[in-house]
């Protein structure tokens, strides 16, 4: 008996989406919760754990390169978006199994490795999935459809985090593999391989572009999010604030994971908090949202970031109290009276955070749409949204190092009051009552050249921290987090900003684009430990001539009038 084509329908296109987006979000659900917890258990270090599970998240905050190549190859015998979805499919259920005979914690570099390209096959697929979604919802499904999707991609974590530990404390942790796999399998069977994809007449008219299509979407894209992020202070900020983490995060991340294994749950515990914690946060995500829609958006979101730290805080200060600073803190049993009331604390603590965390997301993202051009709205969102998954690859990362420096309390109120740095560019994304619509001010040139010079003076900085970096400790770590995210940074900029700059100042255009993806080079600087002396020494200069001529390279980018930023006199100037 053939399944049927839930395509065809409203409520069919509602519930594929929903469950295309329980596939998007198992692998993330079964690496932050369920294996992490699982390393945990084998004596898998904090920072260890923290870098494993931010790894995660890194194809997420580099999705939308792969948006024209999705957009250019593709085949029109299994359909342009639905080839892409059934072989991203079939090659995260590969990716999975092939980890199954693998040796924790021996081979926890080849599982993070694998795993990492997993994610790859993933985050592609959601780019496939958000075009199907454009192209086949009705413009009255659409807000529907969107809240169908995040359900979706709430009830995979769970089936990958509690479900995963659920099968895993029953059959073994092996099991949970092909649980996990199974799950992905039962989704294509059920919604891609009965999709019939309309034919796509404009789309199968190019076709033949090649590599040169490709080209042209990404000079577009470069060209269009530039435009966007600076052409506004609204915008602007929002880029800001999409690279910083909306509050705290701790309780979210791989942090709770380790503090639950180290307060003596199991895996029946862990998953069961796992499972209210979804709940609640998707129902703290509704809630906020439509309060935010009854007043002021910034407003509710300041409201709802202080209160994402009050059970951040109090549960540091009650470790604190209790002596439970270090992952060794109950090594020798001198805690045990305490754990039941810790526990407690714990359970209350977490699932309170994960409402309020809820009642934050949907209020960020309403803010970054406020701010979004309409005309690059799929541009400009994905590309905040990829940044603010940059955010919680760096935040996992740094926790892990900060709980072996420093503690868990430390670290929980380092945490706090770094997600308040999110609520300071928070006012400037308010449009003034009198600003005229557009997307383009006068100020866009003012803005590209403050940021060239921002990058470039990060760039100069690294130079004596890398000659001194011995005397930064513990901090080592979090600071090469931090540049590397400045030559990231620089990279898309001089690659974005030498195209905008492609005709007003030819000669340094070209050089900034072929000089940005050398930078890159820089993120190899701890990977040289192996390597033949003379190959040690050619890299350390290189590790300080490159960030000195980018810093020289955008210096001078920042010195040149951006003409080509400027509102065009027939487009109404906006001034948010």
């Amino acid at each position: 008996m053939r399944l049927p084509d839930l395509f065809t329908t409203s409520r069919g296109r509602l519930a594929a989406f929903f469950l295309l987006y329980v596939t998007e979000g198992i692998p993330l659900g079964f690496a932050a919760t369920a294996i992490a917890t699982q390393l945990r258990r084998q004596g898998v270090g904090p920072a260890e754990i923290g870098a494993f599970v931010g790894s995660f998240y890194l194809p997420w905050a580099f999705k939308w390169a792969f948006g024209p190549v999705v957009d250019v190859f593709a085949s029109a015998r299994l359909g342009r978006r639905r080839g892409w979805i059934l072989g991203m499919q079939v090659l995260m259920v590969l990716t999975l199994l092939s980890t199954v005979l693998l040796k924790l914690p021996e081979q926890l570099g080849l599982l993070t490795a694998i795993l990492l390209v997993h994610n790859v096959f993933s985050a592609t697929q959601d780019v496939a999935i958000d075009a199907l979604a454009v192209n086949s919802l009705q413009e009255h499904e659409r807000a529907t459809g969107n809240g169908m999707m995040f359900a979706g991609a709430s009830i995979g974590q769970m089936i990958g985090g509690s479900g995963a530990l659920f099968i895993a404390a029953r059959f073994g942790f092996q099991s949970s593999f092909f649980f996990v796999a199974g799950a992905i399998v039962l989704v294509t069977l059920l919604v891609v391989l009965p999709f019939k994809e309309p034919a796509d007449p404009a789309w199968e008219a190019r076709r033949g572009g090649g590599l040169k299509a490709a080209g042209r979407e990404m000079r577009d894209f470069a060209m269009d999010a530039f435009r966007s992020f600076v052409g506004t202070r609204g915008a602007f900020a929002g880029l800001g604030m999409a690279l910083l983490p909306p509050g705290a995060l701790c309780l979210g991340l791989a942090l709770q994971s380790n503090l639950a294994v180290e307060l003596g749950l199991n895996d029946d515990q862990v998953a069961w908090l796992n499972l209210w914690s979804t709940i609640i946060g998707a129902i703290g995500c509704v809630i906020g949202g439509v309060i935010a829609d009854r007043m002021d958006r910034r407003k509710a979101l300041t409201a709802y970031i202080l209160l994402m730290a009050l059970p951040v805080l109090a549960l540091a200060g009650i470790l604190q109290h209790e002596g439970w600073i270090t992952a060794e803190a109950n090594l020798h049993g001198l805690h045990n009276a305490a754990l039941p009331f810790l526990v407690g604390a714990f359970w209350v603590a977490t699932l309170t955070y994960q409402f309020c965390n809820g009642l934050m997301y949907s209020t960020a993202n309403a803010i970054y749409m406020d701010v979004t051009n309409p005309a690059v709205a799929a541009t400009q969102f994905t590309a905040y949204m990829a940044m603010a998954n940059l955010a919680i690859s760096y935040s996992a990362t740094w926790q892990g190092i900060g709980i072996e420096a420093w503690g868990y309390p430390r670290t929980m109120l380092i945490d706090a009051l770094f997600g308040m740095v999110f609520l300071v560019l928070l006012p400037f994304t308010r449009k003034r009552p009198d600003s005229p619509q557009g997307f383009t001010d006068a100020h866009a040139s003012t803005r590209a050249r403050a940021l060239a010079r921002a990058l470039a003076v990060m760039c100069l900085v690294w130079l004596p921290v890398h000659a001194e970096q011995s005397l930064l400790g513990p901090a080592q770590p979090i600071a090469g987090t931090l540049f590397s995210l400045v030559f990231v940074a620089a990279t898309l900029f001089l690659l974005a900003g030498g195209t905008v700059l492609g005709q007003e100042q030819p000669a340094l255009a070209r050089t900034a684009r072929r000089f940005a993806l050398l930078l890159l080079l820089l993120l190899l600087r701890d990977h040289l430990g192996n390597a033949p002396a003379w190959l040690q020494t050619v890299a350390d200069a290189l590790f300080y001539l490159l960030p000195a001529l980018a810093a020289l390279l955008l210096w001078r980018l920042a010195s040149r009038p951006w003409q080509t930023l400027q509102a065009p006199a027939n487009r109404p100037v906006a001034k948010a």
